[in-house]
């Protein structure tokens, strides 16, 4: 479906926009790939899917939350291991938001990412 914005058409696409949630999981098999493939797919598409803009700023900020935190965490190792604590909650934390943020996504919700610096707005 194409909605008009500000004089340019826009089409809806609640698949793309669950997919770029879901492809944070890339983390867990390459690393780095849950954020490359977020960013990429907001640069393409943020002015040719209809919120696109605002769920890739949310991704991305999350994203960028998720690994400052991670820096945080390990010099906090040394300090009597709590570090590893922190580290345990952002590995559950970095699964289980996107699978929760793209099932809101698909029922037509606004994603959440409630941890996350407003780094992008």
């Amino acid at each position: 479906m194409e909605i008009i914005h500000d004089g340019v058409p826009v089409r809806e696409d609640r698949n793309l926009l669950v997919l770029t949630h879901l492809s944070q999981l890339l983390d867990y098999v390459t690393g780095f790939g849950g954020f490359i493939v977020p960013l990429i797919l907001w640069i393409v598409n943020k002015d040719k899917i209809h919120g696109m803009d605002a769920h890739g700023k949310a991704i991305l900020n999350f994203q960028i939350s998720m690994f400052i935190y991670a820096l945080i965490c390990i010099p906090a190792i040394l300090l009597l291991g709590l570090g590893l604590l922190g580290l345990l909650a952002i590995c559950i934390l970095a699964f289980i938001l996107p699978i929760i943020n793209a099932i809101k996504v698909s029922n037509g919700e606004k994603p959440n990412y409630y941890i996350s610096l407003p780094l992008f707005t």
